[in-house]
């Protein structure tokens, strides 16, 4: 969402001075969402402040705003393909809403629509094997091909193989960083951050002008599993990042795949290890779409039929947006920018494909 209105910069200005404030993390951050939005925070009195259980160092920042703070964020925000989400947005991803302590803001470069789309996250090792670049390149590529959306972090290695792959399928796939979007790290994958930025994205819930911190990436690896149905771990040593990527995945109820290994093989411990707690061992891209209830012909090549690369991408959000239980036309005006006469016709479409059905009460249900 880019900023394209006074009103619109008006209500940001709060949200994004609210997030640079000294001792205001997410959870406080959403604490406070609870009771006011962050406009209506700044007009309160230093009485009501502290009613809300604000320390006095918070409740002086919020009394005395350094809006000078946030002028770098709205000088990159008016730049062309980039925006940011606010957590009460209706754009906001449902699927991250879910996670215990979800990023109030999220800053967008490229396509911010494809955060609606189901997506697979492919995480590993900085330092794989010939045999993991491959692996993570083909799964990648495979699962794109079917309509997944790829996502990873950017990172050497295992994650850039895996954006590479969905890029060599013509798919979407989403970086999430770990500094603020105007900058890319490492370094070496300025290139590909461009290339995914022309047809994907990339987000992060740190604002333009971050450097790289080590804390942050911990924090950006509950973002990547929080924006997923399910995560593949390909290569991974036992101390790996990515295990604590995949422990998030756990703790937030989505799919865990594991590639297994030699027990000889350093890179393949970890993953061995999470196929010894409960995660799925796979094979091939077919034990990852059985997992996750997709339907095969007899010879476990895809039904080309149900690939929802065949739709656009305004179909593809909206029949995200359809619940397998009956879903009311009014919930998805209400949770999209489309007319209803836009949407009614999405949704014949949608129905003569199969991905829908109509039932009683003018309402939607999904059965694929």
């Amino acid at each position: 969402m880019n900023i394209a209105t006074d009103s619109f910069y008006e209500k940001l200005k709060y949200w994004l001075v609210l997030s640079r404030v000294p001792g205001v993390g997410t959870r406080t951050f959403l604490h406070l969402l609870e009771q006011h939005s962050p406009e209506q925070l700044y007009s309160e009195s230093t009485a009501a402040l502290s009613a809300l259980g604000l320390k006095s160092a918070i409740i002086q920042a919020i009394k005395n705003p350094d809006w000078t703070t946030i002028d770098y964020d709205l000088e990159w925000l008016a730049q062309e393909n980039n925006g940011v989400i606010t957590f009460n947005d209706v754009h906001y991803p449902s699927q991250l809403k879910e996670i215990s302590d979800p990023p109030p803001l999220l800053f967008t470069r490229g396509n911010p629509e494809l955060l609606a789309l189901p997506q697979i996250a492919i995480v590993g090792s900085r330092n794989p094997s010939s045999v993991g670049i491959e692996t993570a390149f083909s799964f990648a590529k495979e699962l794109s091909q079917y309509g997944f959306v790829i996502t990873s972090g950017l990172a050497l290695g295992i994650d850039g193989a895996s954006h590479r792959g969905a890029l060599a399928a013509q798919g979407y796939t989403i970086a999430v960083a770990g500094t603020g979007l105007d900058r890319v790290y490492p370094a070496r994958h300025k290139e590909l951050a461009i290339e995914i930025i022309k047809t994907g994205l990339m987000v992060s819930e740190f604002p333009p002008g971050t450097t790289a911190k080590s804390n942050h990436f911990p924090r950006r690896n509950r973002i990547i599993s929080g924006l997923c149905q399910g995560l593949l771990v390909v290569e991974a040593a036992i101390q790996s990042g990515s295990l604590i990527t995949a422990k998030m995945a756990l703790d937030q109820n989505r799919e865990v795949f594991a590639i297994p290994g030699s027990i000889h093989n350093p890179l393949a411990r970890g993953c061995n290890a999470l196929i010894r707690e409960g995660a799925k061992l796979v094979e091939t891209t077919q034990d990852i779409l059985e997992e996750l209830n997709v339907v095969y012909q007899e010879d476990n090549e895809i039904q080309p039929s149900d690939m929802q690369s065949k739709l656009d991408l305004e179909q593809q959000t909206l029949l995200n947006r359809v619940m397998f239980s009956p879903t009311s036309i009014d919930f998805l005006v209400e949770n999209s920018d489309l007319s209803i006469e836009s949407i009614s016709s999405m949704l014949l479409i949608l129905e003569l494909q199969g991905y829908l059905e109509a039932i009683a009460g003018g309402c939607y249900m999904r059965i694929k």
